[in-house]
């Protein structure tokens, strides 16, 4: 969720409470758009020092408290040189949110070069392209901002040294606190569009989320026509939209961050934020926060890390996803060149027929009508005239032991190459499945040794060959990364469950660290991690069902199968696990195994970090 009336609110009620009666005692500009205020905090809110972090970058607008400090430049911008010379050692007056606008105006007072007592604002729009830190004097005249926005950006507002400040009005939205319910009902009248669309288009502060929230507290579908609506229908809708902002003004907030199924309290994968309960969202995981500056400061920095490490692994997912490409494409091609060799055992017969009947075969005849024992009917053979019987039936013979021979060439070049579409395609989930540098930096590794990377370039049929045997015999003076560590999570029953995240990983899981007599799960045919759940000595037997179950849901939710809701999942013993010599990383055989339809919801699992 991006910014919204609501969020600001509360944290413009939680800046005015933590931040009432500090003084500014330094200020940085740590990125063009961003500015970082540290504060002075009075005796009575517990003394000490904390952070505000003011945000206008156009993509990810944000304010929020922190203790992190960011290294500020050797030279201060001139934005900052003003803001030290007027608010340095200022006190903060109040924080406050004008209506349900996304703005924060942070007032505070300082001497000036005569002595005097001035009051200043500084202010801030988090209005996503149209963010900016804005600097107001007692009269709410603009004194600087930290983005210039001239006439002819804007034809709307100016925001320059010496104009009037205003909050620009382009959307003729209607403040929600002046609301009445007669005004509310006769807006839903004839209104072609969703509750939901026309509540988030009409008032200030509401995201489609927040709309949408209303609407299921006021258990109305999320399809249905405003203008549809019975009057019992547009009451509960309006009680719900006035609960909700009496909720605001009453300060009731709960920050919380609800995570896609099975992730919480994973540091990747958060689905949504809110600084109150979402019904839209009930049956997610979720982290609840005592701060919504915690909450802010969690949530992006989750969302960036999971950027960060998609936009890292960009090239590689490039690399795979073309050589795939090109792989499935050569498949299909060898697929339909064998299926054309099926029809060689005709050309054998044929030969047979002609060589058992050469005696009845006139000379320069072009076809033949031959009796085949094997099937005891009449065949047709068609003949070359110019050729004699037995050079017919040689010719016949001949084109069958060249189908043959290709057919057995194919047969092992499909093998090898369904291989490595396998290969590929585990490397694709693995990259999925990456949290950290050190999972990408394994998975580089083992695309290496394969083959798959090399440089800048892809490397060729040939070259990616060489790679394959040198690996299969194990190369000398080779050097693998030092293995990350799997996940790990512990059951219903407190056994712990281990879950690779990468080939490499699901090896050393499984053959290094697992022991014989721990259960392995894996996904049935389709890539996913190796799961080991640690029967701590106890028998196969003895382990109870529902761990079995809790670990399977692991398996299925960490494989490609994940979307598909329930995975079937093969189990066994870790002992009857094998791997053969030479094969690809994370690749093993099995001979002997459970199955069970497993769900992906891991939600009753809990994760050690």
């Amino acid at each position: 969720m991006a910014f919204d009336g609501f969020t600001t609110a509360c944290l413009a009620q939680e800046l005015n409470r933590c931040l009432t009666g500090a003084h500014i005692s330094k200020i940085t500009q740590t990125e063009k758009d961003e500015l970082l205020l540290t504060l002075k905090l009075p005796s009575s809110a517990g003394g000490g020092s904390t952070r505000l972090v003011l945000s206008a970058d156009p993509s990810l607008p944000l304010c929020y408290l922190t203790q992190q400090n960011k290294p500020a430049p050797l030279t201060a911008p001139a934005f900052c040189m003003l803001l030290r010379k007027h608010l340095q050692g200022a006190l903060i007056l109040e924080a406050l949110q004008p209506g349900l606008e996304r703005i924060v105006r942070i007032r505070a007072q300082h001497r000036n070069e005569m002595g005097d007592l001035k009051e200043y604002t500084l202010l801030i729009e988090l209005m996503g392209k149209h963010s900016n830190i804005i600097f107001l004097d007692e009269s709410d005249q603009i004194i600087d901002s930290i983005r210039h926005v001239s006439q002819m950006v804007s034809s709307v507002r100016e925001v320059l040294p010496g104009r009037p400040y205003f909050i620009p009005d382009t959307q003729n939205k209607l403040n929600p606190f002046d609301e009445t319910q007669e005004g509310f009902s006769d807006r839903l009248t004839g209104a072609g569009t969703d509750p939901a669309g026309l509540i988030m288009r009409t008032y200030t502060g509401f995201s489609r989320v927040m709309a949408q929230e209303i609407c299921a507290r006021a258990q109305l579908s999320q399809d249905e026509s405003a203008a549809a609506l019975t009057a019992a229908e547009r009451s509960r809708l309006y009680e719900a939209f006035t609960g909700l902002l009496q909720d605001v003004q009453a300060g009731r907030f709960s920050p919380v961050i609800y995570y896609h199924a099975g992730t919480a309290p994973s540091p990747v994968s958060p689905a949504e934020f809110s600084v109150v309960p979402l019904m839209t969202y009930a049956g997610m995981p979720s982290r609840r926060f005592g701060t919504v500056s915690e909450l802010i400061e969690t949530y992006y920095a989750q969302k960036n890390e999971q950027t960060r490490i998609r936009q890292k692994s960009s090239d590689l997912r490039h690399i795979v996803q073309t050589i795939l490409e090109r792989d499935i494409h050569k498949y299909d091609l060898q697929q339909k060149q064998l299926k054309d060799t099926e029809k060689r055992d005709k050309y054998r017969v044929w030969g047979e027929l002609i060589t058992a009947y050469a005696y009845s075969i006139p000379e320069g005849a072009s076809s033949a009508e031959l009796e085949n024992w094997y099937t005891g009917e009449t065949t047709t053979v068609p003949l070359d005239p110019a050729l004699s019987a037995s050079a017919n039936a040689k010719r016949y013979f001949d084109r069958y032991t060249k189908l043959k021979r290709t057919s057995e060439a194919l047969v092992q070049l499909t093998s090898q190459v369904q291989e490595e579409i396998d290969h590929l395609r585990s490397i694709q989930t693995a990259l999925d499945l990456a949290a950290d540098e050190a999972d990408l930096a394994e998975i580089r590794e083992e695309m290496r040794e394969a083959g798959l990377i090399r440089s800048h370039a892809l490397p060729s049929d040939k070259e990616r060959e060489r790679f394959r045997k040198a690996s299969a015999g194990g190369r000398k003076g080779s050097r693998r990364p030092e293995p990350g560590k799997p996940l790990h999570y512990v059951t219903s029953d407190g056994y712990d469950v281990y879950v690779g995240k990468n080939n490499t990983q699901n090896d050393t899981l499984t053959f290094h660290f697992a022991s014989p007599q721990d259960i392995w799960f894996h996904a049935n045919d389709m890539p996913g991690s190796h799961v080991i759940l640690c029967t701590r000595g106890e028998k196969f037997e003895d382990v109870p069902e529902r761990a079995f179950e809790e670990a399977a849901s692991l398996a299925a939710y960490y494989s490609s199968g994940r979307d598909q809701g329930k995975v079937e999942i093969d189990y066994l013993e870790r002992r009857n696990v094998k791997k053969p010599g030479g094969s690809r990383p994370g690749f093993v055989v099995y001979y002997t195994n459970y199955s069970i339809l497993a769900s992906t919801d891991i939600s009753a699992l809990t994760q050690i970090p």
